[in-house]
């Protein structure tokens, strides 16, 4: 799966990040919160034809907000890039909270 031990951060592109915030009230800063959390649940996205691997993460914000995002890793491996982050929707927070238990 994914060595987040040698992740050292992440790259942000400006128009995700725009439209992250714009419909999703989702900022940067939020969106990189989810990834600090103790518990966080990623898993592979399964679409043929994506240039790149994609992955889901669910995971909390400092706030407590149930936050989904979708991200690839770039520059070998070692950055996240957030392609969306959103509320989670009711199976996801389902699923999360049965991690939780």
């Amino acid at each position: 799966m994914i060595d987040f031990d040698a992740v050292t951060g992440f790259d942000w592109d400006e128009g995700n990040a725009l439209k992250n915030l714009v419909e999703h009230e989702v900022s940067q800063a939020e969106a990189e919160q989810v990834f600090l959390n103790t518990l966080l649940k990623v898993t592979p996205v399964d679409r043929p034809g994506l240039p790149e691997p994609r992955y889901r993460a669910l995971g909390k914000s400092a706030r407590d907000r149930l936050l989904t995002v979708i991200f690839t890793l770039r520059v070998k491996d070692t950055k996240i890039r957030v392609i969306s982050a959103r509320d989670m929707h009711r199976k996801e927070r389902i699923e999360y909270e049965q991690e939780a238990t």
